[in-house]
């Protein structure tokens, strides 16, 4: 490996607001707004992390990882691995901050995601998905110089996501549910690590589990592999059902904010008639 890891500690909430900080120049402090579905629908807010200038919130993480370099690791570089998103976040960052850039990029990322690391002045390194995973998992590979920066499992990275928990309880001080899309568990871990510790009783939760299995799993030889690009296709998918006030069935819960780009499917209704006490 390229190095010791660190332990696994929790995330600070002063970590959090230093990071709001240091990234404010950089990302966009994107709008909670109300999906409007009508009055038998529950009260449903997105976060519209695609506002961001990558279209993605993985810019705030990159953002803070690349904005906590040292000098000699800024004249060194970064490299990170990616199927669109983060890439684009830590070319954003790196070249902002006036820091040399390489992708180790999944050969079946997005064309358009390509074309943009390429504009955003990244050094592209297309790899099958297979080689990207191991390196991955051994945070080096030949040609990829610099200071590696996971792409979830990284406590800079993570900080930085978390400060969409601030923006959420200030934007929704009365939320009671936030439900987030789940990939390599960079974006849930930190802005759960920031509602948690200003407001324990909101529930931070995620899609449905077999849903996510089957968008971003794959089987080889029988077993299972999360894929770096889950994330991707998670963004656009559709969040896990909820219980809420509003929904037409008087099952009493309250409001919850959804991130991104997911929502409800247009005439689907809250499932809490699955859960009517006998």
């Amino acid at each position: 490996m390229s190095g010791i890891l660190e332990p696994v500690r929790l995330i600070e909430l002063d970590e959090i607001r230093e990071a709001r900080k240091r990234i404010a120049d950089t990302i966009v402090r994107t709008p909670v707004v109300r999906l409007e579905l009508g009055p038998d629908f529950p009260d449903i807010r997105l976060k519209l992390e695609n506002l961001q200038p990558i279209n993605a919130y993985k810019l705030r993480g990159a953002a803070n990882a690349v904005a906590m370099l040292s000098e000699p690791e800024r004249r060194r570089g970064v490299w990170t691995i990616s199927a669109g998103n983060a890439g684009q976040g830590v070319a954003y960052a790196a070249r902002k901050a006036g820091v040399p850039c390489s992708v180790v990029v999944i050969e079946t990322a997005p064309a358009s995601k390509v074309e943009r690391m390429r504009r955003l002045g990244a050094k592209l390194i297309p790899v099958p998905f297979d080689d990207a995973w191991n390196a991955m998992e051994e945070r080096a590979f030949d040609g990829a110089e610099g200071t590696f920066i996971h792409p979830f499992d990284d406590q800079n990275f993570v900080t930085g996501n978390a400060t969409i928990g601030l923006e959420i309880l200030e934007d929704a001080p009365d939320v009671v549910a936030v439900i987030a899309a789940i990939g390599g568990g960079g974006l849930i871990t930190g802005l759960g690590s920031a509602v948690k510790a200003l407001k324990p009783e909101v529930k931070v939760g995620e899609r449905n589990r077999k849903q996510r299995r089957r968008a971003h799993c794959r089987s080889r030889n029988n077993r299972h592999r999360p894929s770096p690009g889950g994330s991707n296709r998670l963004s656009t998918g559709r969040a896990a059902r909820i219980f809420s006030r509003g929904c037409g069935n008087g099952c009493g819960r309250s409001r919850m904010v959804q991130l991104s780009l997911a929502w409800k499917k247009p005439g689907e209704r809250c499932d809490c008639w699955r859960k009517k006490p006998a």
